[in-house]
């Protein structure tokens, strides 16, 4: 997706629950020195309270949700600020909305194996989001395609490995300095983890 330039980056670390989105994240942006949101706290009580059941979200349920990320992120552009936040953004129309309107957005789609991820799911203390839900996210993810901005990220190596391929092929914003355009796109597949 062609976006005008822009003066920060918003890193949207996306994909299916037990990729590692939060853990990479935060390393990313303490890496970076950005700010770093995780999605699922914009999520509605009624959302939470749904997946807490083992009911998959609809696209109704999610509308809300991506709209108050969407804001986040608006406000970090006007504030001039670089950032990070995980959020699945399973589907095009969802990546589409993050991105209206905010051309900082570039997506680091983390990818595992199913059984490694149900395995994840299944031994994570604490969390809403149970193992049952995750043949749904799988049926509904559409992954990245050529027009849009990012890349893929398998989990090799940890989240430091996989961090620093994230970094290698981000763009960088004019104010950090470094290069304005990223060295990976959507079709060269770098590899990410919990």
């Amino acid at each position: 997706m062609e976006q005008p330039r822009s003066r920060t980056l918003t890193v949207v670390m996306m994909g299916v629950s037990g990729t590692g989105k939060t853990t990479v994240g935060e390393v990313l942006a303490g890496r970076e020195g950005w700010a770093f949101a995780e999605g699922d706290q914009f999520h509605p009580e009624a959302n939470v309270a749904k997946m807490s059941h083992g009911i998959p979200l609809d696209d109704e349920d999610r509308w809300p949700w991506l709209q108050a990320i969407a804001d986040w992120i608006g406000e970090r552009e006007a504030a001039g600020e670089s950032a990070v936040v995980a959020c699945s953004a399973l589907k095009r129309a969802y990546r589409d909305l993050l991105c209206s309107g905010h051309p900082s957005v570039w997506f680091a789609h983390l990818t595992a194996p199913e059984a490694e991820l149900d395995r994840r799911l299944r031994n994570r203390p604490g969390h809403y989001m149970p193992a049952s839900l995750l043949p749904s996210q799988l049926a509904t993810l559409q992954p990245l395609e050529a027009d849009e901005p990012g890349a893929a990220f398998d989990d090799a190596g940890g989240a430091e490995h996989v961090v620093d391929r994230i970094a290698a092929a981000m763009p960088r914003p004019p104010s950090t300095g470094g290069p304005t355009t990223g060295g990976s796109t959507t079709g060269e597949r770098t590899e990410a983890t919990s």
